[in-house]
């Protein structure tokens, strides 16, 4: 399937994704500002375009020019996926394409002694966190000031860090590196300062501090990395939060689109239902789980058990990924479970497509409930979670595509954020369990 599938709800949340500009004219509805939500170990999480969001661009557009100029963004974060496997990528969000290009999530971090504020992305599937610094050609203009911090140093190339960077340069005694991806690139120093999240302060935190960016995706303030990888923010911090997080992804009917996103043991759910993680060495970011079917209405979807099962050597399996959008299902399974969601429509039903989605319909539909089988434990998605609806028209689509056909996505099923909203994923690595319990995150 070429492309990929998004567009927007009734209130066309979805705008083309801000270029490193700043939005001075905040929604007076959204209660308490941005920076004053975070408490304790939870941080307050902000979609890019939500109407709060101080990076939302301000331009709408029609429905239909947003559906077709949003198709190929989860593409480019698939696309990170292979670059990831083939061994090209470091710091995963390194050329900000899938930052910029694909929706995502925000809390605010804050960096240096005094601290800097800036607004960070968060990725469940990358590791090193990284923000632009003062000094950098082609970064937006919100920067880390590193010379106004009192606790901020390079690595040093002899530090064990800068092993674990691909390509390490040594200019002078510090220790750099340069990514690729796409139309973009990023040189940037391997460094380390203090990073407050709420008012936890974590001092020498290793992050990429990025000199020079080309191209035209840029990102505008960095990202925070809640991947697997060795030096992940679970990594670095796993004396303080036991390598324990959870997030909750809000639906995009909210109107403050927020959710949370909770750090550590305390606080989480204590009912909740779980199922292993498994570990990929190949994809050692990736928080893989054992998908062992779909059931549409009460019916189990009749899947062929190779088309879901876990194989480290080739990659295949399903993953729960925050950056992703719209869940991609691997050609046997999404053909099985769209047939079957389309047989539940009737013969008579005439099926429509737009852009990327091939499952649409234009008359009212009597909707089957689908749930996803997991080892353990079964998830039934709301229909907000698996419908887009239209409010320009009668149109409704199944929110889901089928995985792209090249080596690597071919074998993946991505578990994306529409698919999660209004749900509490908690990543316990300890314990190697992920838990999901129905809450109303907004």
């Amino acid at each position: 399937m070429e492309g990929s599938i998004i567009f927007s709800l009734s209130l066309l949340l979805f705008f083309t994704l801000a270029q490193g500009q700043t939005n001075t004219n905040p929604n007076p509805k959204c209660g308490s500002s941005f920076h004053q939500a975070d408490k304790g170990s939870t941080l307050q999480v902000l979609h890019v375009n939500s109407p709060c969001s101080p990076l939302r661009h301000n331009a709408p557009q029609s429905w239909v020019d947003t559906v077709l100029q949003m198709q190929s963004k989860d593409q480019a974060r698939l696309d990170l996926f292979a670059s990831l496997v083939a061994g090209r990528s470091f710091v995963p969000i390194a050329s900000g394409r899938q930052v910029i290009q694909t929706p995502t999530y925000i809390v605010r971090a804050k960096i240096g002694t005094p601290p800097q504020t800036l607004l960070v992305a968060v990725d469940n599937s990358n590791d090193v966190a990284w923000f632009p610094c003062s000094g950098c050609v082609g970064c937006s203009s919100t920067v880390f000031a590193t010379d106004k911090s009192t606790t901020f140093k390079n690595v040093s190339c002899g530090a064990a860090q800068c092993s674990q960077v691909p390509n390490p340069t040594c200019g002078g005694s510090s220790c750099g590196f340069n990514l690729t991806y796409g139309g973009s690139s990023i040189a940037a120093n391997l460094s380390q300062d203090t990073l407050t999240l709420s008012t936890d302060a974590l001092p020498s935190y290793t992050f990429g501090c990025v000199q020079k960016a080309t191209g035209s995706s840029a990102p505008p303030q960095g990202l925070l990395g809640l991947g697997r990888g060795p030096l992940s923010f679970l990594s670095q911090t796993q004396s303080y939060y036991q390598s324990t997080f959870s997030y909750c992804l809000p639906s995009y009917k909210s109107p403050n689109f927020s959710g949370t996103l909770r750090l550590g043991p305390n606080g989480q759910p204590k009912r909740i239902k779980t199922t292993q993680l498994l570990r990929n060495p190949r994809r050692s970011s990736f928080y893989y789980v054992n998908l062992v079917g779909v059931k549409v209405g009460r019916r189990i979807v009749d899947i062929p058990p190779s088309a879901l099962a876990f194989n480290p050597s080739t990659g295949a399996g399903t993953i729960i990924d925050s950056g992703t959008v719209f869940t991609r299902l691997v050609e046997p399974v999404y053909t099985a479970v769209r047939n079957e969601f389309r047989r539940r429509m009737g013969r008579n039903t005439t099926v429509t497509s737009l852009g990327g989605f091939d499952t649409c319909y234009t008359v009212p539909i009597t909707i089957p409930t689908i749930t996803l089988m997991f080892a353990g434990m079964n998830v039934t998605l709301p229909q907000d979670n698996f419908l887009i609806r239209s409010s320009s028209s009668s149109t409704t689509c199944l929110a889901m595509a089928a995985s792209p056909a090249d080596p690597v996505n071919s074998v993946l099923n991505v578990i994306a954020n529409w698919q999660q909203q209004n749900h509490r994923f908690l990543f316990d690595i300890l314990n190697s369990k992920l838990g999901v319990a129905r809450e109303t995150c907004s």
